[in-house]
């Protein structure tokens, strides 16, 4: 077994644990929480009445069946020709982390097995029948799942795990996964019948952001974390890979061109397209043919590797000025009707000499020069009109960092391109001057229920630091998978459940780290998200209280400092995911000093209130000890281009403290 496979199960082990942190019921697409007809939660567990597991992304339709199948140490695995290698190696290893020994795979099944799963297309006789009416969607990923136990017994039975396409049936085994619970007694499959399908087709990250690029190993890690999100597209495209942009003419050297490969077969493996983006808008020569087959020439070495998505993004150029003589004397003075025409030709080239002309691609994606704002100009005017209409065509929202995506900004955005956008949410990215020294970790918000109507898809900016990353990605698969169902808090309960293994302690660590880490700045003043809003929420008034009642006050806020002071320790000893541990290292050493220091500020208040000045001066001397180291926390030069103080919870921590000392100096 390869690291990476240990890896892999151990994640699939942990995931089995998801539900014990005690997250609500599966929803309904309606984002409502009764699990069909599983009530409220009411009933003997694992019984016909009694709630379903909650499963990320929120199915479309989800209610319960029967009661729960108990896991059996044996148990057959039945396929057939149509079956999905992925799906089936997955599904092996979900069972095996389930308890099941050794899953037995069989074009048939023997008739004596306590446990069979059958994977395949819905459209198979044996999966249709075991699927007993529910319904397979008639949509691209879509799946239909269905639990049933064997007559009254409480230890047998089947599952059907149908697709309407490879990909469905590998989203079938990553919802199965979810329904493997253990938390009363032995493990078992809750009894499901699940009809589900993607909002939008297109679902994932972009890593586009500048600084330093993502280690192999991350963009492997990622990409498997896509997999189990439900996620299908991976935008490889980092602004500091020179031969992604500065080089674009030139071909990656050997070394670097094996580890895309290499990523192309980890990013199919978990049913992701990897798409490779190439962006020549800031030297490309647009009347030049030889320009035209260097960029060609460069897709067909990512083509040769397996890539079968493409992008020639063309933001962050200057479009008032061309970059050879060439192109003035073909589409005349610069300005945006002759850019837009000069950039249509180029893609038109690509999508219909290139692609077209190249098995099993799909359509280009691009990002326009003018990409974050709803104005009609003679640049969209013109794009609109002369680019293929297969094209798609990327859109960041009202500004760079919006703070709201309305139903009606992205109808609008779609007119103005004559096509449903595919928006890049620079969320949660961290690469501009208003978020230096932070993590981005809040769930995803603010964007309406119902863009899937109008986009064809959404992808994250993550942060520079991928596997800090995923708390927010995780929750944005969520709203992708199913915009209409989605719910901020009980993704963000679930992102921290998976994350933790479903460790209940350490996933409650987690989302007091979020707390802290929840600011989602904009470029203007206002952050789209707030910072802190449940220790803010704590602290509010406490000074007004401490007045009245210094020690009910002083009471009352202490567990708030124990739990920010312990987190950092609970969430090391309880989450396994080592590149969230890497990537948070140093924000986690800033909490647990920052709630030291909160803890000593109460220590003060206390002593000030005993009239022990001693006490007073020696907590207040640790406490500013705690804040100075905290304060002296920077970010790692290896991880970000912007080196700074690590901030969280700011300025509510610090301005707690400063209130501590003008109690104790006034």
């Amino acid at each position: 077994m390869s690291a990476a496979d240990g890896v892999r199960i151990k994640v699939l082990a942990l995931g089995l644990a998801l539900l014990a942190a005690g997250v609500p019921a599966v929803a309904s697409a309606a984002g409502g929480s009764d699990g069909g007809s599983g009530g409220g939660g009411a009933g003997r567990t694992g019984g016909a009445d009694a709630a379903l597991p909650t499963v990320s992304p929120t199915p479309q339709h989800a209610e319960r069946a029967g009661g729960d199948v108990r896991v059996p140490r044996t148990a057959e695995i039945v396929v057939g020709e149509d079956t999905d290698a992925a799906a089936r190696r997955l599904l092996t290893d979900v069972l095996k982390a389930g308890g099941v020994r050794s899953p037995e795979v069989r074009d048939k099944p023997s008739g004596r097995a306590r446990l069979t799963v059958l994977l395949g297309e819905a459209t198979r006789d044996d999966i249709a029948e075991a699927l007993r009416g529910t319904a397979a969607p008639d949509h691209a990923e879509g799946y239909a799942l269905r639990v049933s136990r064997a007559g009254k017994r409480h230890d047998g039975g089947t599952v059907a795990l149908g697709g309407t396409d490879a990909a469905g049936q590998f989203y079938a085994v990553q919802t199965l996964r979810q329904l493997i619970t253990e938390r009363h007694g032995p493990r078992r499959i809750a009894g499901a019948a699940i009809s589900d399908h993607p909002s939008m087709p297109l679902r994932g990250t972009i890593e586009g952001f500048y600084g330093p690029p993502w280690t192999q190993a991350e963009r492997l890690d990622h990409v498997r974390f896509l997999g189990d999100t439900k996620a299908n597209t991976y935008v490889y495209a980092p602004k500091d890979d020179p031969y992604h942009r500065e080089k674009w003419r030139e071909p990656y050297p050997q070394d670097k061109l094996a580890e895309l490969g290499e990523l192309v077969e980890a990013a199919r493996a978990h049913h992701v397209r990897f798409t490779f983006a190439v962006s020549p808008g800031t030297s490309i020569c647009y009347s030049d043919p030889d320009d035209v087959k260097a960029l060609e020439a460069k897709l067909q070495s990512l083509y040769d590797l397996g890539v079968r998505d493409f992008s020639v993004p063309l933001d962050d150029i200057n479009y008032t000025k061309w970059n050879c003589d060439g192109d003035q004397d073909t589409y005349g003075a610069p300005g945006r009707a002759p850019a837009a025409e000069a950039q249509a030709g180029l893609l038109n080239a690509v999508q219909r000499g290139f692609l077209a002309e190249h098995e099993g691609t799909r359509p280009l994606q691009t990002v326009p020069t003018e990409y974050g704002d709803l104005t009609e100009t003679a640049y969209k005017k013109t794009l609109r009109e002369k680019l293929d209409a297969d094209v798609e065509v990327m859109w960041t929202g009202t500004d760079v960092v919006p703070p709201e995506i309305t139903d009606e900004q992205a109808q609008k955005a779609s007119e103005l391109f004559g096509r449903k956008v595919f928006v890049w949410d620079n969320y949660p990215v961290n690469d501009f001057e208003q978020t230096k020294g932070r993590l981005l970790l809040a769930p995803y918000d603010k964007r309406d229920a119902g863009l899937s109507e109008h986009t064809s898809g959404l992808v994250s900016n993550p942060m520079n630091q991928a596997g800090a990353s995923k708390l927010a990605v995780f929750t944005m698969s969520d709203f992708s998978w199913n915009d209409r169902g989605y719910d901020r808090d009980r993704s963000g309960a679930q992102a921290a459940a998976y994350l933790a293994g479903g460790d209940a302690r350490s996933a409650a660590a987690v989302r007091t780290f979020v707390d802290l880490n929840h600011m989602a700045p904009t470029f203007g003043e206002e952050p789209w998200q707030p910072q802190s809003p449940k220790l803010a929420a704590r602290l509010d008034g406490f000074w007004e209280r401490y007045a009245d009642d210094p020690a009910a006050a002083v009471r009352g806020l202490r567990p708030v400092a124990d739990d920010i002071r312990r987190a950092p320790a609970r969430i090391r000893d309880g989450v396994q995911d080592r590149f969230f541990l890497h990537d948070a290292g140093r924000w986690l050493d800033a909490t647990e000093l920052w709630g030291e220091a909160m803890g000593q500020g109460l220590r003060v208040l206390t002593a000030l209130r005993n009239g022990d000045d001693e006490a007073a001066e020696a907590a207040r001397a640790a406490m500013d000890e705690a804040a100075e180291k905290a304060s002296a926390l920077t970010v790692d030069p290896d991880e970000h281009h912007q080196v700074g103080p690590v901030r969280i919870g700011d300025p509510y921590l610090a301005d707690f403290l400063a209130g501590v000392r003008d109690q104790q100096d006034g």
